[in-house]
């Protein structure tokens, strides 16, 4: 249990961490894929190259300094995390060896004047209470998806029942249990992990699943990534018949109970968990707002279920904005960077809202400034990242 002088010395560090927190997790990162080659399924390479999952270890290590005092001001990222992990099939055995590389990567980056042996102990408790929370979250989760009916732990196989193109960039997978038993039930705006061995490495990805449940198949549609290991592979190499290995379905990204109107933004691929999430809405009364970024025509995949929703729901509203468009067939509502003033034609008159927003960063950011500025209530939108988890700031 930290002591009052390690939490003292913890929180001594922010400042530390505000100016080089990046650097010392880019470090830490190094030395852990490098020297432990049991954890390198569970990291995105393209997300280590590009400096993401740097950044977002800085940011939540900054975030549990800060919030050392009251660790119940880290919930929504707890939760992120233990979702995250549990979808990836981590396990208490992983911790040690994170921890270890991070005492490491302190003192290394640091230096031993700064990062004295009082300054690592107090760290290493700190590190050891965050993991002894994440674990026993975590198993709780592991427990209840399992006992839940159709629910497993682990792996299960899957066989690949059909495939089908959505766009020019993204295919549907639709995916059976290969033993034939009963199939878990999932919140809409929830996730499985897939496990992969490409070329012979292992590496582990998570998934939105992008329609409603309905007892017989799960569904995932996949975008194909310049580079994208995980993604090449499933459009390129797995068919038909070929089984996959997914574990349960998680996430606490989905679509909350209530009477207020309901608006679904997503940008590219961020798509696919809100396809759930409209139809989870559209069984009820609420008004629905549906809007939708694309690059072109083209890349805009489920256009026209949308549209087919559109047409029988009287309740929903939809909106298409795209960064290009070359001719009248299928032009969307707006083209370019969407304003606020036509964000706020779109949005219900009323700002009493349920908001839940994803996609690329820089997308993510105009969303959530432009929501706030047309006074949507922050409390009530939801937004969740592709890859590590990261504050929206």
């Amino acid at each position: 249990m930290l002591t009052p002088e390690q939490r003292a010395i913890v929180k001594s560090t922010v400042p530390l961490l505000e100016s080089g927190g990046e650097a010392l997790t880019t470090h830490f990162y190094n030395i852990m894929l490098a020297e432990h080659p049991e954890v390198r399924p569970f990291f995105n390479q393209a997300h280590q190259a590009s400096g993401d999952q740097p950044r977002a270890l800085a940011n939540g290590v900054l975030m549990y300094a800060r919030n050392i005092d009251k660790l119940e001001q880290l919930g929504g990222l707890v939760s992120q995390i233990v979702s995250k992990h549990v979808s990836l099939q981590i396990d208490p055995a992983h911790y040690p060896v994170v921890g270890a590389c991070l005492l490491r990567a302190i003192r290394e980056v640091l230096g031993a004047e700064t990062a004295t042996d009082k300054v690592l102990a107090a760290w290493g408790a700190a590190y050891q209470q965050l993991a002894d929370i994440l674990i026993g979250a975590e198993e709780k989760v592991y427990a209840d998806v399992a006992a839940a009916p159709g629910g497993w732990r682990g792996g299960r196989a899957f066989r690949v029942a059909r495939k089908a193109a959505e766009s020019a960039e993204i295919t549907s997978f639709y995916l059976e249990p290969q033993d034939g038993g009963a199939l878990a039930s999932f919140v809409p705006g929830q996730f499985i992990g897939l496990r992969l061995v490409v070329n012979g490495q292992e590496i582990r990805r998570n998934y939105s699943l992008s329609a409603a449940p309905n007892g017989r198949d799960y569904r995932i549609s996949v975008k194909r990534e310049a580079g994208g290991v995980a993604s090449n592979y499933l459009h390129d190499q797995v068919h038909e018949g070929d089984l996959l290995e997914l574990s349960p379905p998680v996430g606490d990204f989905v679509l909350a109970d209530g009477d207020k109107p309901v608006v679904l933004i997503s940008g590219g691929v961020g798509i696919t968990p809100t396809l759930a999430m409209l139809d989870a809405a559209l069984q009820g009364t609420r008004p629905v707002h549906f809007i939708h970024f694309a690059r072109n025509r083209s890349a805009h995949a489920f256009r026209d279920a949308i549209d087919a929703r559109n047409t029988r729901h009287a309740q929903l509203k939809r909106f298409y904005v795209y960064d290009e468009h070359a001719d009248e067939a299928g032009a969307p509502h707006a083209t370019g960077r969407l304003s606020s003033a036509q964000l706020a034609a779109w949005l219900p008159a009323s700002r009493d809202v349920d908001a839940y927003f994803l996609g690329p960063k820089p997308f993510m950011r105009q969303v959530k400034k432009q929501l706030r500025e047309l006074g949507v209530p922050e409390a009530q939108t939801r937004y969740e990242f592709f890859g590590p988890a990261s504050a929206l700031e």
